[in-house]
């Protein structure tokens, strides 16, 4: 599946999540990924010391296949930001094949992403949220890690005990919420959202997990959604185990608004397909190969994402 919008949680950067769905999708295209650590807080009153750190996090990865093409770089928020300093981060958004939102805190990023639209598009607090979606139409992927994955969500998961419109994502992944370090049995949290925002889907990713994921409107004018859902079992560091949930079996869980549970695996898909007023809303999941009624959870007559999309 060739998704736009990537969303994952990961203790470390695992080969098969990094490779095959970020690296790979750049070297499909013009090689590019731009990394916005924009999010991480001050510290020791630098702006940028966590921003760098966080860089380097991402950077020893991406090294690796310079040799093949690859042009990873970061581009850093600070308060002394100039016009063309921005001027060209709105061009870096537009062109480059893959972008990724990295980790620190969500309404800090949320807010210097908004904020550069004002001070720099004229007043345009929407300017960089605007981008995202031209990338989406236009086929590129944005990549969302940790916070990142939070922002790019229709509702950041803060939104489940907040005022209604606050803590509202990119929409980026629409109708959906997610936890990020999220750790098996731990699913209170996934109820409240779920029973709070019946039209959004709520997952909860442990580290090293993710959800490849689309969205477009049909001839119809309904609107559909695919989800793939990915578990990266690559890292093997010993020391590093504890923090890798999907090691002992941890999958994607999910509740329904009506308080039911799943729990996706690697390779599974759900899809969604939903009228333009949002009155109507159905779904489908494969599930270790079987297509199944999302609400049922019974055996389907479809049989394909592609069967499904033709029939709505």
């Amino acid at each position: 599946m060739r998704g736009t919008a990537l969303i994952y949680s990961s203790h470390n950067r695992g080969a098969y999540l990094h490779e095959h769905f970020i690296v790979r999708r750049a070297l499909q295209g013009n090689g590019k990924i731009l990394f916005l650590p924009m999010s991480e807080t001050v510290q020791n009153r630098s702006e940028i010391e966590r921003q760098e750190f966080s860089w380097g996090t991402f950077r020893w990865f991406f090294d690796r296949y310079r040799r093949h093409g690859l042009d990873a770089f970061p581009f850093y928020w600070s308060s002394g930001l100039k016009q063309s300093d921005v001027d060209l981060l709105w061009h870096l958004l537009w062109s480059v094949e893959v972008v990724i939102l990295g980790g620190g805190h969500s309404v800090t990023g949320l807010r210097r992403y908004k904020e550069l639209g004002w001070r720099f598009a004229g007043g345009e607090w929407g300017k960089f949220g605007r981008l995202l979606h031209e990338r989406k139409a236009r086929g590129l992927l944005t990549v969302g890690f940790s916070a990142g994955a939070d922002q790019l969500c229709e509702s950041m998961f803060r939104r489940t005990w907040g005022d209604e419109y606050d803590g509202k994502g990119f929409g980026l992944v629409r109708n959906t919420m997610v936890t990020l370090h999220h750790e098996p049995g731990n699913d209170g949290d996934l109820r409240a959202a779920a029973a709070r925002f019946p039209d959004h889907m709520v997952f909860g990713l442990p580290n090293d997990s993710g959800i490849n994921h689309d969205w477009g409107v049909l001839p119809s004018g309904n609107i559909w959604q695919v989800y793939e859902f990915v578990i990266d079992n690559s890292w093997d560091l010993p020391s590093d185990a504890f923090h890798l949930k999907t090691r002992f079996g941890a999958g994607v869980d999910h509740v329904y608004h009506d308080g039911r549970s799943w729990t996706f695996r690697g390779g599974d898909l759900l899809v969604r397909i939903e009228s333009p007023d949002g009155r109507w809303r159905e779904a489908w999941m494969r599930s270790g190969g079987h297509w199944l009624h999302y609400g049922s959870q019974q055996s389907s007559r479809f049989h394909s994402v592609e069967h499904i999309l033709a029939s709505h």
